[in-house]
């Protein structure tokens, strides 16, 4: 383990819910709003440092999603609901039936759509990470969507190929802009920087599934789940490629916008094992908390000396699981991996999309702090 943190340290996967004068400042864009993220954010970092967390994130208090926050940074995307949506995807009656499956209104969910060229107006994440470096003494992590969700979600056929004639053209940009931001953090010395991937896991049932990991997933699809994993592949790559310096991680959860366990996808990491060999990442930040997770068998595949972020606590359940639970995650994935190889963190974000956070403060903080207890039991242990 690197002598940046502890054997077993702790982490956030990113977001952490956001108090309701936040929400409502950024709902009516009030001129107090950057006071107020502010505030927020260095709440969120107390929170976690309070429960004992290792590796703190900003919260991602000034984001509205874990994803569509880039429509503020980037020129040429537009923020459009999913009811908005309704009007221009090519297969109707589908994406009709995706919403009636849905456990939100298609109103109350907003995707980033590509409505012309892309182009930075300020930082993706790097002016957040020098907030967040400035008001902790921890090592930090700084969370960006990955390029293949940017990719496919944000591409729409009749709004997009105006500026991007194939989604493969966009993908283009997006892995420049992606891999720009990533040197920049590098360079100011950011310790984690994870991209989130939360469809990789729907990809492998290509069909077979109602269920959903993501509310956009039936945009810009492919009849090919191979060749959709293999065009993730080869983008993650891309950007991450011959960059130094911060552990490279990749989130892939099973969906997190629920609290209803049965609309959410029940899928083992199986399938997706060896494609996450050939990706050039340390870090996979993986769901095993639910028995929606299967078996830790499939993670000796993983790339030889690569970490798990183990997913050990459910952010959407309002009772804390006990020591013994979550010691018995640890240790399955110890014995499959070895302990040096994990870093233990929740199974997704306790506030992904601002105004439908799936915990409260005081049940994230309690989560938390129930894993650094048996990280430090662990810890206490092994001396």
């Amino acid at each position: 383990m690197s002598d940046r943190w502890p054997r077993y340290p702790v982490t956030v996967v990113g977001s952490w819910p956001r108090p309701a004068c936040l929400l409502e400042a950024m709902k009516r864009k009030r001129p107090e709003l950057k006071a107020l993220q502010d505030e927020a954010t260095l709440l969120a970092i107390k929170y976690q440092e309070d429960a004992g967390v290792d590796i703190v994130s900003d919260g991602e208090q000034r984001r509205d999603s874990f994803y569509s926050f880039v429509c503020d940074r980037l020129e040429g995307m537009k923020l459009l609901t999913m009811a908005d949506l309704l009007e221009y995807v090519e297969d109707k009656a589908a994406f009709e039936n995706l919403l009636r499956a849905l456990d939100v209104p298609a109103f109350a969910i907003k995707n980033p759509t590509v409505v012309g060229k892309l182009r930075a107006r300020e930082p993706l994440a790097l002016d957040d990470f020098r907030f967040l470096r400035e008001h902790t003494r921890k090592p930090v992590k700084v969370t960006l969507p990955g390029p293949y969700l940017l990719s496919r979600s944000s591409w729409v056929k009749n709004l997009s190929e105006g500026a991007y004639p194939t989604r493969e053209s966009l993908a283009e940009d997006i892995v420049s802009i992606l891999r720009s931001e990533l040197k920049d953090l590098a360079s100011a010395g950011a310790e984690v920087v994870q991209f989130d991937e939360p469809i990789l896991t729907e990809l492998v049932f290509a069909g077979k599934s109602s269920t959903r990991t993501f509310m956009c997933a039936a945009l810009a699809a492919s009849a090919s789940p191979e060749k959709e994993l293999d065009f993730a592949v080869d983008l993650i790559n891309r950007v991450v490629e011959g960059i130094e310096g911060p552990v490279l991680a990749l989130h892939v959860c099973r969906g997190n916008w629920s609290q209803k366990e049965e609309v959410l996808l029940q899928v083992p990491y199986d399938a997706l094992v060896p494609y996450f060999r050939k990706m050039k990442v340390g870090q996979f930040v993986l769901e095993y908390a639910t028995p929606r997770a299967g078996s830790f068998d499939c993670l000796r595949g993983l790339p030889p000396g690569a970490q798990l972020g183990l997913g050990a606590v459910n952010p959407r359940t309002a009772e804390v699981e006990s020591p013994a639970e979550i010691r018995e995650r640890v240790e399955c994935a110890a014995r499959v991996l070895g302990a040096e190889r994990l870093f233990l963190n929740p199974d997704c974000g306790f506030g992904t999309v601002a105004d439908r956070p799936v915990a409260t403060p005081r049940v994230a903080y309690e989560k938390l702090r129930a894993l650094a207890h048996v990280a430090a039991d662990l810890r206490a242990r092994r001396a």
